[in-house]
Formats: C-alpha cells, sequence, structure tokens
C-alpha cells in the first residue's frame, strides 16, 4: 500500500473510531436516562414565551434586524484584523481596498440609522 493511501486510511480508521465513540456514547445515555412522557413535554415553545390560546405571535422584525447589523459588523472585524496585520505589505492598494469596504459598510449603518432600525422602542 502506498503512503498516500495509507494516510487516508489513517484519516478513516479515526473517523471510523470517532463515530463509534459517539454513537456508543449516545447508544449508553438512551439506556440509563429515565423515561418519563408527559404532555407539557410536548407543546410548542418559542423564543423563551408559552403559547397561550392557541394563537402564535410573530416575532417582531427589528430582533433579525439588529442580527444582521451585529453579522454584519462582526465580519467587517474579521476582514479588518489581517488587513492590519498585513498593511505594510499590502501599500497604498491595501489601504484604498479598505476605505472603500468600510465605506460601503458606513452606508449601510447610516442607511440603517436613517430608517430608524437602530431605535430601541
Amino acid at each position: 500500500m502506498s503512503e498516500f493511501l495509507r494516510s487516508y486510511l489513517t484519516v478513516v480508521v479515526f473517523g471510523a473510531a470517532g463515530m463509534a465513540l459517539v454513537a456508543a456514547m449516545l447508544g449508553v445515555g438512551s439506556l440509563l436516562r429515565p423515561k418519563r412522557p408527559q404532555p407539557q413535554k410536548y407543546i410548542n415553545y418559542e423564543s423563551g414565551v408559552d403559547p397561550v390560546g392557541g394563537a402564535w405571535a410573530q416575532t417582531q422584525i427589528r430582533y433579525y434586524v439588529y442580527a444582521l447589523l451585529f453579522v454584519m459588523f462582526d465580519v467587517e472585524a474579521v476582514f479588518i484584523f489581517p488587513w492590519a496585520v498585513r498593511l505594510e505589505a499590502l501599500g497604498m492598494f491595501g489601504l484604498v481596498e479598505m476605505m472603500i469596504f468600510i465605506a460601503i459598510l458606513a452606508l449601510g449603518l447610516l442607511y440603517a440609522w436613517r430608517k430608524r432600525v437602530l431605535k430601541w422602542a
């Protein structure tokens, strides 16, 4: 067997051992845990609010907008840190490119601000 195939065989063996370990732990857990079915366990549950009267209440959209804005600026940080480390190697091109990127993100923040999305009512 070639060295190339032997390295793949090692990965397959460790992957199979990992899956077997997970299956064994789940099996042991299902055998040892108590089984007490109760009707309260099977009711719908959404965002920490118990359903009352069977009517479904829609979550307000502003929570999703806050989440999207957070992701947008979190991704910005992911791009800015490596850029800051390699700034000298990138030179003026890297600086202009990052300024354009930050300007586009600032336009998104300005748009959200003008639409009054950031007001917590």
